[in-house]
C-alpha cells in the first residue's frame, strides 16, 4: 500500500545496521514529510550514508523497521527504487559517452517510451544548465558538469524521492551554489529531498529539518535555526594568539561567557553580544593576533553536541 499524502514518505524506528561488530546506525527514529528537505548532517563515519542506503533499498537493515513511499524495502526493494532518484555520493557516468547518450539509456533501465525519455532527457539538460555541452562527451566535463550530470540522470524517471549522498563534496564554491539552486527548484516542484552531508552551510541551505548524527546515533534533531536556537548562543567570538598564547586564557575568561571552547587553532567564546565581549577582552588586557565577532552556525551546534567538529 502506498503512502497517503498526510502520512510520512519515510519513517524509521530503531533502525539499525551493522557490519560485523562495528554498528554504523545505532537505533534511530525519524519522519520525513512528502515535500520536506531532510538532512542527515555529520562527519565521515557519523552513519549517514549508511541510512541513506536503507532508505534506497541497496543495503538491508539489521534491526528496526523503516517503511519508504508506504512500502517495507524488505518486499517491495524494486518498486520502491523505481520510483526514486539516487545521486551517489561518487559520479557513476559512461565517461565515454555523450552528456545526452547518459540520460537516454540510463532512462531506458525503468521502460520508459523512448520518446518519453528524450524529451525529459532534454528538459533535464535545460533545467541542469547543460543544453550546450548535450553532444560532448562526458570525460573532460568539470566536476560540477559532471555533478549536474549525475543530478539530471537522477530525475529521468521523474521520482518522488531523490536521495543525495554528500551532492556537493570537491566542487568548487561556484559550481557549489548552482547545485544548490537546481535542488532549492526541485524542492518548490514538490520532490522530496533526502541530504547526506558535512557541510554546515549546505544543511542550512537546503533542508527543512536535519538530524545531526555521531558515532550512528542522533544527537539532536530539528530546524536549522531551530538548533541553532537551542543549542549556540547569537555570536561568536573568534579568537587566535598565535605563538604568544598567554597561560590558562581559558581561566581568565571564566564568567565572561556563556560557553568557551578551545580548538587547536583558536579560542571560541560563545556570547549574546560579540563586540561587547570583545571590548571586554580587551579591558582585561589580553593581547590577540586576530578577533572575529560572527553568528553561531550548525559547527557550532554539533560542537557543542559532540565535543568535535565536522570536519574531525
Amino acid at each position: 500500500m502506498n503512502a497517503r499524502h498526510d502520512e510520512p514518505l519515510v519513517s524509521a524506528r530503531g533502525l539499525t545496521k551493522h557490519f560485523g561488530s562495528a554498528v554504523a546506525v545505532d537505533g534511530v527514529d525519524f519522519e520525513i514529510a512528502r515535500g520536506e528537505a531532510y538532512g542527515f548532517l555529520g562527519p565521515n563515519g557519523a552513519g549517514k550514508t549508511s541510512t541513506m542506503r536503507m532508505i534506497a533499498c541497496m543495503s538491508p537493515l539489521s534491526g528496526g523497521s523503516l517503511s519508504v513511499l508506504g512500502l517495507d524495502p524488505a518486499s517491495h526493494g524494486p518498486e520502491i527504487r523505481s520510483r526514486i532518484g539516487l545521486v551517489p555520493q561518487e559520479d557513476t557516468l559512461d565517461l565515454e559517452l555523450t552528456v545526452l547518450d547518459n540520460l537516454l539509456i540510463y532512462g531506458r533501465y525503468f521502460d520508459l517510451p523512448r520518446k518519453v525519455i528524450r524529451e525529459r532527457a532534454e528538459k533535464l539538460l535545460e533545467f541542469t544548465q547543460l543544453t550546450d555541452r548535450a553532444r560532448d562527451k562526458v570525460e573532460p566535463l568539470s566536476g560540477g558538469m559532471k555533478r549536474r550530470l549525475t543530478i539530471a540522470r537522477s530525475l529521468v524517471s521523474d521520482p518522488e524521492l531523490l536521495i543525495l549522498d554528500e551532492p556537493t563534496t570537491g566542487l568548487d564554491p561556484q559550481a557549489r551554489h548552482l547545485v544548490w539552486d537546481r535542488l532549492y527548484r526541485l524542492k518548490q516542484q514538490g520532490v522530496t529531498l533526502i541530504v547526506t552531508t558535512h557541510y554546515m552551510d549546505e544543511a542550512e541551505q537546503l533542508c527543512d529539518r536535519l538530524a545531526v548524527m555521531d558515532r550512528g546515533r542522533f544527537a539532536a534533531e530539528g530546524s536549522p535555526r531551530d538548533l541553532i536556537s537551542r543549542y549556540a548562543t547569537r555570536e561568536v567570538l573568534e579568537l587566535r594568539f598565535g605563538d604568544d598564547e598567554p597561560a590558562d586564557v581559558v581561566g581568565q575568561l571564566d564568567g565572561l561567557v556563556e560557553r568557551t571552547e578551545a580548538l587547536p587553532d583558536r579560542l571560541l567564546l560563545y556570547t549574546d553580544d560579540g563586540d561587547e565581549t570583545l571590548a571586554q577582552v580587551h579591558r582585561l588586557g589580553m593581547a590577540h593576533e586576530s578577533a572575529l565577532v560572527r553568528r553561531s552556525t550548525l559547527e557550532d551546534v554539533f560542537l557543542h553536541l559532540t565535543g568535535r567538529t565536522l570536519v574531525d
